[in-house]
């Protein structure tokens, strides 16, 4: 796999750039721009929000702003953020898309803990479309828990196997990997297909760049998970200077640049106030010369 070119020729510096503002996902046309549920639960991503009222009007705001991808898991709390979705959007309108993910569980600390038995993964399934209110779920990732930080390698065909079956009954209707390898992926595929892939990647994290132009090569898409850097946001004197260039706020720089790396990325940044999450909402509107672009794409990637 070949590395990301930078674009760089002196013709180009000025000129400015809008990527694309959808991409086909799952069987529909989904905003690029998507909302990701982990910030509704409290602290640590365990037990309630502080302000539930405030959790529920974040949700409906972003629909009412053109968001139809909504990422959720019902580890997430655990079955707090589900349980909200459902308060909040239940009936669900048609064209929005949820993805949740299985693989994992909560012991009585908040703490993260594997749940890889085929039987767990469909329990997770099952636990996923009672608190939403669902009766097939549109895409489930299965959260590869070899290493909670990074991808490891490991086997995926027995989880694999169980999901495909619960495809076959309709109680899923497409499945995508986390926190996985490119050859997890392909042991993936021999069992059934896959539509995304949601590995950590942002602006100073680069590892899957090569994986990133792989999958969109397939249009496959890529969901960054910690778009912003996650529990430690992004710090960049670089990033900062760049925004204030732009008139914009780092974080908003942060998501434009992955809505402009790949036409495969979608964007899931989280929050749980509806003041950041116009914040976010605001990078799909900036549009980066070349110039910026390879500014910031020298803050990950310096060889470039």
């Amino acid at each position: 796999m070949t590395q990301p070119t930078t674009p760089q020729t002196s013709q180009q510096t000025s000129q400015q750039t809008t990527p694309s503002r959808s991409f086909e996902f799952a069987g529909r046309t989904v905003n690029r721009m998507g909302y990701g549920a982990m910030q509704l639960a409290g602290p640590g991503v365990f037990g309630p929000p502080k302000d539930r009222a405030e959790a529920v009007a974040v949700l409906r705001e972003a629909l009412e702003r053109g968001v139809n991808h909504i990422d959720t898991s019902d580890f997430y709390g655990p079955h707090v953020t589900n349980q909200i979705i459902r308060e909040a959007l239940h009936p669900y309108p048609a064209g929005l898309t949820i993805v949740t993910k299985v693989g994992a569980v909560r012991d009585d600390q908040g703490g993260w803990l594997p749940a890889h038995d085929p039987d767990d993964i469909e329990r997770a399934v099952h636990d996923n479309l009672r608190n939403l209110g669902l009766d097939a779920i549109d895409v489930v990732n299965l959260r590869i828990m070899g290493d909670v930080h990074k991808p490891a390698e490991g086997p995926v065909e027995p989880q694999m196997e169980r999901l495909a079956r619960l495809r076959e009954r309709g109680l899923v209707r497409h499945i995508g990997l986390s926190n996985a390898t490119a050859k997890q992926v392909a042991d993936a595929e021999r069992i059934a297909p896959i539509v995304c892939v949601q590995n950590h990647y942002n602006l100073v994290n680069r590892a899957d760049d090569a994986f990133v132009d792989a999958l969109a090569a397939r249009g496959i898409a890529w969901v960054p998970f910690f778009p912003l850097g996650g529990f430690t946001p992004i710090q960049s004197t670089a990033l900062s200077t760049l925004a204030q260039s732009l008139d914009a706020t780092p974080m908003s720089v942060a998501l434009a640049w992955l809505l402009h790396r790949s036409p495969n990325i979608l964007l899931i940044p989280g929050t749980s106030s509806r003041a950041h999450l116009r914040e976010n909402l605001r990078a799909q509107d900036l549009e980066l010369s070349a110039d910026v672009l390879a500014k910031l794409d020298a803050i990950g990637n310096p060889s470039a």
